[in-house]
């Protein structure tokens, strides 16, 4: 009988410990905010990918517009494409 009561009694104040807490919640959280933080970065350089490349096809067509024919304004875009397309982010020109 005094066994049990020790045993409960121990139970008992496990149960109403409250160290550690924290971290233990923080375990469980954390993982899913560094994968939303990943997450956000990722979205970010794609965006940014997307945003440069849609820039350089603007740029590009309108350098092709100085262009008097097709020969002419292929070269004005290809020169285009070699120079200046180094200056946008996330994007190699080659």
């Amino acid at each position: 009988m005094l066994k049990n009561r020790k045993f409960f009694a121990s139970c008992c104040r496990f149960r109403a410990d409250a160290t550690g807490t924290s971290a233990v919640e923080f375990a469980m959280l954390a993982p899913v905010f560094i994968l939303l933080l990943l997450g956000m970065v990722a979205y970010g350089i794609y965006f940014g990918a997307s945003h440069s490349v849609q820039q350089i096809a603007a740029d590009a067509a309108r350098t092709a517009i100085s262009g008097l024919n097709q020969t002419e304004r292929q070269a004005l875009v290809t020169d285009f494409i070699a120079h200046d397309v180094s200056g946008y982010p996330f994007v190699d020109p080659n």
